[in-house]
């Protein structure tokens, strides 16, 4: 949606995607998924919380 690609979390364990996050960013009025990758369950938490952490911007982490 901003025109910059697809993001994507790179972890630590097995290259398979793992889960998507989607993304609404109440500030740049857009919004975007986030593709995972080989995440373990604590990065995916980390990712989670990064997309989580203001008030303007929110996402909800869906597992494969």
């Amino acid at each position: 949606m901003d025109g910059t690609g697809i993001d994507v979390w790179v972890g630590s364990g097995e290259k398979k995607v793992d889960a998507i996050m989607c993304i609404v960013d109440l500030v740049k009025k857009d919004s975007e998924i986030k593709i995972l990758i080989g995440c373990t369950d604590e990065e995916k938490r980390i990712v989670y919380e990064t997309h989580n952490e203001t008030q303007f911007m929110k996402g909800v982490l869906i597992h494969r």
